[in-house]
């Protein structure tokens, strides 16, 4: 597997643009992983809830816990 590295913009629909340098190697399939240096804004629609342990008679020693 080779890796290539380059900055690109996504375009309208999704389109993201590979420099002409590295589509000559390239062949089908390929593996893309993005990464995006801009902040995740959607987390309007994300709904967190708590949970609930059963913590009555457990005991914690932080000496054990430090151990591991």
């Amino acid at each position: 597997m080779q890796a290539y590295e380059f900055n690109s913009v996504v375009e309208s629909e999704g389109i993201i643009h590979i420099p002409q340098q590295y589509l000559e190697n390239l062949s089908s399939p390929v593996k893309v992983i993005l990464l995006s240096n801009g902040k995740a804004t959607n987390f309007k629609n994300k709904k967190f809830s708590a949970i609930s342990l059963e913590t009555k008679g457990f005991k914690f020693n932080r000496d054990e816990a430090n151990e591991r």
